[in-house]
């Protein structure tokens, strides 16, 4: 089957090959495709996004890799290695996770318990230092297109309904449809959609030590955050929007941690199902500080994970160009 990249299915027409799980975006980009909703990053769209930059303002959304501090779901720390030459200076990285802090999550992070991975492929095919899904396809293609904020704790702050942190609290589509109504911004086929729930800055900036500790102790016991959902709901609505990726400043992208209380683990919809990439713990202040200054929530984006051949994951290495 033929990439397709434009007159997409609706979530409700999923899915367009036969045999393939309900809800399941498999066979529409290819049989073999390695890619998912990054297909839709056309030379066209990219082209379109260029546009976008109108005042040379850059805006980086990787955190510091020493943060969060401790890391969060049982990674590491990393740390840096400073060497010392007669005439020259290098270090290198020591217990070094691609996902431990502002990260990508490839194709291959995730399995459906029923369905496998993305597009069919089985867990023979997803092998170390190389195999299908890994990172490396999306590196040797890089990420370039529009990108929009949704600044979703700034509207629920000016609507009086600030988010708990502590909590688990799920922001629906009708948040994320008012917050881009209020924002005066439309979603484009082929965006990658960011979006920022102030979870970040509160742990980088308000959260105690105290808390910080306890957060990086068992993810499902410990730690809890807001974020999207509900499951299908959430899914069939970012698929109807046609978008490339979708990226958060929280620890999941969804609300944490999974289960009735938040409807469900969206991330078996989104990724081996939709072939949607997931950014999380992106860092999104100065960016969404811009944004609310000159009310464009556009911009060019783009993207350069690590070529790291089989990889789970990797920082974003991402820019905002306005």
């Amino acid at each position: 089957m033929a990439t397709q990249t434009e007159n997409l299915p609706s979530y409700a027409d999923l899915p367009v090959k036969p045999g393939a799980p309900a809800g399941s975006a498999w066979g529409l980009f290819g049989d073999d495709d390695q890619l998912g909703c990054l297909n839709l990053l056309t030379p066209e769209r990219v082209i379109a996004a260029a546009r976008l930059v109108r005042k040379g303002a850059v805006f980086p959304l990787n955190l510091s890799i020493d943060r969060p501090d401790p890391p969060l779901f049982g990674r590491g720390a990393a740390r840096v290695e400073f060497v010392t030459g007669e005439v020259h200076r290098d270090d290198y990285l020591d217990n070094f996770w691609p996902q431990a802090s502002s990260q990508w999550d490839s194709l291959r992070h995730i399995l459906h318990p029923r369905d496998g991975f993305y597009n069919g492929v089985t867990a023979d095919e997803v092998t170390p230092g190389g195999g299908k899904l890994g990172i490396e396809n999306v590196a040797r293609r890089g990420i370039a297109g529009r990108g929009v904020l949704l600044d979703v704790a700034r509207h629920l702050e000016a609507a009086g309904r600030p988010l708990d942190y502590t909590t688990a609290a799920v922001i629906t589509k009708q948040i994320l449809s008012n917050c881009a109504r209020q924002q005066d911004v439309t979603i484009e086929t082929a965006d990658i959609l960011i979006i920022r729930t102030g979870w970040l800055h509160w742990h980088l900036n308000k959260a105690t030590a105290e808390q910080r500790k306890e957060m990086a102790g068992e993810a499902l016991v410990h730690l809890r955050a807001p974020g999207i959902g509900p499951d299908e709901e959430m899914a069939a609505y970012l698929w109807d929007l046609h978008i490339a990726a979708v990226a958060g400043d929280n620890p999941s992208l969804e609300a944490w941690p999974p289960g009735p209380e938040t409807g469900g683990f969206l991330h078996f919809r989104l990724i081996p199902l939709l072939g949607m990439n997931i950014g999380e713990l992106w860092y999104l202040e100065d960016l969404a500080a811009d944004c609310a200054q000159d009310g464009v929530y556009e911009f060019m984006f783009t993207s350069a994970p690590l070529n790291i051949p089989g990889g789970v994951g990797s920082p974003p290495n991402a820019l905002a160009i306005k």
